[in-house]
């Protein structure tokens, strides 16, 4: 029985640094929160945010523009915003709205009526809608019923009174995304259907195939690659979703490509445990890669496309350790075995270190539980104590020990936190191959996304 193990480490040209991000800064673009700084306005400096949820999953949502004044801090007064709404390059909607106090609460109700219509109140000097305790402003219609990039062209047109009237006071755009996921039945090569599931935390993901011969799937995504919208794109974010038991796709690890540029091994992870029957493929592009993979397209004769074609392929390339945070990622663990390939009867060590969270260092005196379990049944359990904070732990798999796997690290320095590596003992194969799942892979935790994603760089 041999082991293939890849684990991707997610690092950013060579940096040694924990950050901690909130899910709007790692997931995508715009996602959640936009914010444009230093508006102008009649020699006020400005920041306007404009915040909208990442899903509309309920009848009606909210979306918040909010104008703040940099030197105080406080929101401006008496502000008239001429807004523009675009999406896939069409205009949905382009209004004057009011905000008294500086945060313009908007109402969003999807219908599927053929037009935009807005309910409220209008100022008599510009029509402009402004919200009332009595009377919110609502938006109804045929909008934000896809997914995708939304574009919110935003002008300032009155400050401090609502008679004070701004001419050609600039126009400021803010990119926010919708997530959806979306599935696409492919055939595998004894043409079965297979779903697989697309989310993109930035624009909509199209013309998505995958290639049984090739083991690899491919699909676009619109993205500008001028200066002036990648200076304020932060990340890239896209998950490939398949079968965790769709063995013909399973990988030890994958390479990815944008417009057939190979990505940084940092920008692509295995996620096994967000969902419990999906394999999830996470693609991550930060601004400096995306520079990156502009210049590499410069010296191409051909020109810029305005996409991104992804390639996801297949890889057996091999890296230890493999590493994971317990959830409170209080502590880490590093995890590699020796010989290499398992073989039935033969002893494997299996060899570890447990680290600080934070600070990556080793922790001396940490006791531990270790623990194999297989099909729901332990096959081995032993207590220890890692003086110097690593140590080794010995076991032998037999020829009919196949299956879901999982070794685990239990009561982590008797805190009673822990941490697990999954994988699958693969009979199909001839020699039994043992597909590494990493549950966490180099400090990056993907949870919920109510919750903050770790990334170790």
């Amino acid at each position: 029985m041999k082991i293939m193990s890849s684990v991707v480490k997610f690092g950013v040209f060579a940096m040694v640094v924990c950050l901690l991000f909130p899910a709007s800064s790692v997931y995508g673009h715009g996602l959640g929160i936009e914010t444009i700084s230093s508006i102008d306005v009649q020699g006020k400096s400005l920041t306007v945010t404009v915040e909208m949820p990442m899903y509309f999953e309920n009848e009606s949502e909210q979306l918040t523009i909010t104008a703040t004044e940099d030197k105080t801090g406080e929101t401006a007064k008496n502000v008239t915003f001429l807004i523009g709404l675009f999406h896939n390059g069409e205009m949905i909607f382009r209004n004057y709205f009011f905000a008294e106090d500086g945060i313009l609460p908007i109402n969003v109700k999807p219908t599927q009526e053929e037009k935009i219509t807005i309910h409220g109140e209008q100022d008599s000097l510009l029509g402009a809608w402004h919200p009332t305790e009595s009377n919110p402003i609502e938006i109804t219609g045929p909008l934000f019923d896809s997914g995708g990039l939304y574009n919110f062209e935003i002008e300032v047109r009155t400050i401090d009174e609502p008679t004070n009237i701004i001419e050609n006071s600039g126009v400021y755009n803010a990119d926010l995304t919708l997530v959806e996921s979306v599935s696409f039945i492919q055939k595998d090569s004894k043409n079965n259907d297979i779903e697989f599931k697309s989310k993109s935390y930035f624009d909509a993901v199209s013309n998505f195939e995958y290639d049984s011969e090739a083991k690899q799937i491919t699909f676009d995504m619109p993205f500008d690659w001028s200066e002036k919208q990648m200076s304020h794109v932060n990340v890239v974010h896209v998950e490939s979703h398949f079968p965790k038991d769709f063995v013909e796709f399973l990988s030890p690890s994958y390479s990815g490509y944008v417009n057939g540029i190979e990505l940084f091994k940092s920008s692509v992870s295995v996620d096994d445990y967000t969902e419990e029957d999906e394999r999830i493929v996470h693609m991550v592009l930060l601004q400096d890669h995306l520079r990156f993979l502009k210049n590499e397209m410069k010296k191409s004769e051909e020109p810029i496309p305005d996409k991104m074609n992804f390639i996801l392929s297949t890889s057996e390339n091999i890296a230890f350790p493999l590493e994971a945070y317990t959830k409170s990622e209080d502590f880490k663990v590093n995890l590699s075995w020796d010989p290499l390939e398992i073989e039935p009867d033969v002893d494997t060590n299996f060899i570890f270190t447990i680290r600080d969270g934070r600070t990556n260092e080793p922790l001396r005196s940490s006791d531990y539980t270790f623990v194999i379990i297989q099909n729901g049944n332990e096959l081995y359990r032993t207590t220890g104590l890692a003086q110097v904070g690593g140590d080794f732990e010995k076991f032998t798999f037999s020829e009919d020990q196949t299956g879901p796997t999982i070794i685990k690290f239990e009561n982590i320095r008797n805190t009673g936190q822990e941490t697990e590596f999954g994988f699958v003992v693969v009979p199909e194969f001839g020699s039994v191959a043992l597909f590494i799942l990493v549950i966490s892979i180099v400090g990056v935790i993907f949870v919920t996304r109510k919750n903050s994603i770790r990334l170790s760089i």
